[in-house]
């Protein structure tokens, strides 16, 4: 009898964790090792770039603030030459600094301090979110353009233009707005929000949900996404 074939094991994914707090990243990079992945650490943004390069990792925890190269410029370099997902930890609970770092490119925030288990959770999330938009690229192979006159929404392609000109959105930023741009003018609540876009199932990251639209406001005609407040958020579309 030939004898029966091992299952393959997954490849474990690589965590790229940028932090030049030695006891911080070595304390993340331990939880992370125990979650099953593999943690590598960078300690200053030049190193993160060229870390980023060579390792390709399938997600990277980039702290703001850091020596050499300031963790927003890294962060706009390593996505300019492969998009990966970004977790940006920030020191300041300030609206104006999450944005700038939504800005950057990254896809999500956590604001020290913080508990592991949160962090956790976060990536999880992230993760998730990344293997189910490549499940509805494959689907949505056929799905129409969506066409607001002056806005469009390519899903299948992931591009948006606005009069004619591109706009550049985090892959969070994209699934945000055509979550909404596929119900116009219906309001959706920030916890539904998070749960279609961020795959979270619980109410504890509204704020994140407020941060995403006020970035996404940056990039687009702000009153495009209405504020219902103390409910949550709705399409308006342009007029044609």
């Amino acid at each position: 009898m030939n004898p029966t074939p091992a299952p393959q094991q997954r490849p474990r994914l690589t965590v790229l964790v940028v932090e030049d707090e030695p006891t911080l990243a070595t304390a993340i990079a331990q939880r992370l090792t125990a979650e099953g992945w593999a943690a590598r650490v960078a300690s200053d943004g030049a190193s993160a770039v060229q870390a980023a390069s060579v390792l390709k990792p399938d997600l990277i925890i980039m702290d703001v603030m850091l020596p050499v190269m300031d963790g927003l410029e890294a962060t706009k370099r390593i996505i300019a030459e492969r998009p990966v997902p970004v977790l940006m930890l920030t020191a300041r609970d300030d609206e104006t600094d999450k944005i700038i770092g939504l800005d950057a490119g990254a896809d999500d925030y956590v604001t020290k301090p913080f508990s592991m288990r949160e962090l956790i959770a976060r990536c999880k999330a992230l993760l998730r979110r990344v293997e189910r938009a490549k499940v509805i690229a494959k689907n949505s192979e056929h799905e129409k353009i969506l066409d607001f006159g002056p806005l469009v929404i390519d899903p299948t392609q992931r591009v948006v233009t606005l009069n004619g000109q591109v706009v550049h959105l985090t892959p969070t930023e994209f699934d945000l707005l055509t979550t909404l741009a596929r119900k116009p003018k219906t309001v959706l609540t920030r916890e539904q929000l998070l749960e279609d876009v961020w795959d979270w199932v619980d109410a504890s990251g509204t704020r994140t949900v407020d941060s995403h639209v006020k970035a996404l406001r940056h990039k687009l005609v702000s009153t495009m996404i209405r504020t219902v407040h103390g409910v949550g958020y709705a399409f308006e579309p342009p007029a044609k």
